[in-house]
């Protein structure tokens, strides 16, 4: 049985959004990621385009609001706000909880460019974070 991974952020927009689609397509034979954030966005179109650089649709992925999971259980609960985890959103179904702080590729200014670079940099992070996979091989070890 896959084990389910809910990431969490303030807009899911972008930084949940990518580590959902990352952990899918990585470990999509184990487990099943979700996302959610307290004041839900559009998905930004740069987290759309730079996923799709790695073969990932997430096009199609709503925002979605953490009432939306309200009940559900999940094995693992991970915030990705910027920081030391304070400020990011508390969902109480979690098993497990972990905080990786990635900056907010999203509050950055300037030109396509720019914003596709940063966006590449946050999304090679997050995946560098989910293959690596010390946090989730802690309580997982033989699920992956």
């Amino acid at each position: 049985m896959k084990k389910k991974v809910l990431f969490i952020c303030k807009h899911n927009s972008a930084r949940s959004q990518m580590a959902e689609g990352l952990l899918n397509s990585i470990y999509g034979d184990s487990f099943e990621a979700y996302s959610a954030g307290t004041d839900p966005d559009i998905v930004n179109h740069y987290a759309v385009k730079v996923m799709a650089d790695r073969g990932i649709d997430i096009s199609r992925n709503p925002s979605k609001s953490l009432k939306e999971f309200e009940g559900e259980e999940f094995d693992y609960v991970v915030t990705l706000c910027e920081g030391d985890g304070d400020v990011c959103p508390f969902f109480p179904g979690g098993k497990t909880y972990t905080h990786r702080s990635f900056p907010d590729p999203a509050s950055v200014g300037g030109d396509d460019s720019k914003k596709v670079k940063i966006f590449t940099q946050v999304r090679d992070e997050i995946e560098e974070w989910i293959k690596d996979g010390e946090w989730i091989k802690e309580k997982f070890q033989n699920e992956i």
